[in-house]
């Protein structure tokens, strides 16, 4: 999710679609729209479902999250993502065709990613979903899975860093928290 106003600055990369998504939760439309920009999932300009993102996309939008997940935190507690709701509906969003990508003249002379046409929700759902599914199918990306570390957070992302040592989802946010408690700690101890 971007972090303030319309800003487009990326506090937090999970390392896929899926787990942006997970993290992400939009809760409204607004949100929804920004998050789709956000994370690349449709070019800037896009209309989308006429005035805006439609309320509806929202819930649907929600309901594949939850359900990657648990999926999700099934692989990261050691087991294997049992059968059922939640695999069903991730299989049954996937098998939706994806968006079209056009590459267009852009203004600035290189091409640029368009859209044929609006794409529509499960369009843009289904290639969410085959994130996921890639993700869970594939065990390299399922054993760089990581749920971060710091107090509270329920972020969960790949760990690409060299040595697989990342703890957190963001050194900024998560990591800073946990070295201020770790100095007012220390600082506490030595004052006494």
């Amino acid at each position: 999710m971007t972090r303030g106003g319309d800003e487009r600055v990326r506090w937090f990369d999970p390392g896929r679609l899926c787990l942006d998504l997970m993290a992400a939760r939009p809760a409204d439309a607004a949100r929804l729209a920004q998050w789709l920009l956000a994370v690349g999932l449709v070019p800037p300009g896009t209309p989308l479902g006429g005035d805006g993102v439609p309320e509806e996309w929202v819930a649907r939008f929600g309901e594949l999250g939850r359900s990657v997940d648990r999926l999700v935190r099934q692989v990261l507690d050691g087991g294997r993502p049992a059968g059922g709701d939640d695999l069903d509906r991730l299989n049954a969003v996937a098998a939706a065709p994806p968006p079209a990508p056009r590459a267009v003249p852009g203004e600035g002379g290189g091409l640029v990613r368009a859209w044929g046409a609006p794409p529509d929700c499960a369009a843009l759902l289904a290639a969410v979903a085959r994130d996921a599914v890639e993700l869970l199918t594939d065990p390299s990306a399922r054993s760089l899975l990581r749920q971060c570390e710091g107090a509270g957070c329920r972020r969960v992302y790949l760990d690409t860093s060299r040595g697989r040592r990342r703890r957190w989802c963001s050194s900024a946010i998560c990591g800073n928290r946990q070295r201020v408690a770790r100095h007012r700690v220390k600082k506490n101890l030595n004052a006494r």
